[in-house]
């Protein structure tokens, strides 16, 4: 008798210790994930696809057809060759912080108002900016009214992190309607 009991306590501490292992690594897969991290290069910007005017310089990464991401747990940072003549950088950066909003000032009432949000999976993140500009009025262009763009943009890895799609949703005030286009990145390292 006193051996039955023996054998299944060990049986039981066994299955105890086997089922412990097994959902260790069941979680350690799951917490694995594909980052946005890379070089990644696209057929045409963001902002040409939905044919809007949703960046006021042009060096902004919506203008970009090639952009470096460097991420980290909560934010990430998207730079992109900056080919304004004027420009004092070869390299324009945005740093999006997770639920942060952030802005870039231009002066002259151009400005772009950003954040971030993260998916607990890393496979998704969304960028929700307004861009504000100053823009000729109908039938007298030297007069200028303050316009804006509101753009959603939801950024999906693919299941082999070789592409990114992206999903861009956006209003203005200086047309009616809402527009919605796809843009896709392909890794190039």
């Amino acid at each position: 008798m006193k051996n039955k009991r023996y054998v299944l306590t060990c049986m039981i501490i066994l299955l105890t210790v086997v089922s412990y292992f097994t959902v260790e690594a069941q979680q350690k897969n799951v917490t694995h994930r594909t980052k946005f991290s890379g070089e990644w290069k696209t057929k045409e910007p963001i902002s040409i696809g939905g044919n809007i005017f949703c960046s006021y310089v042009e060096g902004d990464r919506m203008n970009s057809k090639n952009i470096k991401i460097v991420e980290d747990t909560d934010f990430l940072i998207i730079e992109n060759p900056n080919s304004d003549p004027g420009a004092t950088s070869t390299i324009s950066q945005e740093k999006l912080i997770d639920g942060k909003e952030n802005q870039i000032n231009h002066g002259q009432g151009n400005k772009k108002k950003f954040n971030l949000k993260l998916s607990a999976d890393g496979e998704t993140m969304t960028i929700k900016s307004i861009v504000y500009f100053m823009n000729g009025t109908p039938y007298n262009p030297n007069v200028k009214e303050q316009a804006y763009t509101n753009v959603t943009e939801v950024w999906k890895l693919s299941n082999d992190g070789r592409s990114i799609t992206i999903q861009s949703i956006a209003k203005s005030n200086i047309w009616e309607g809402e527009r919605s286009w796809k843009t896709v990145f392909d890794k190039i390292n």
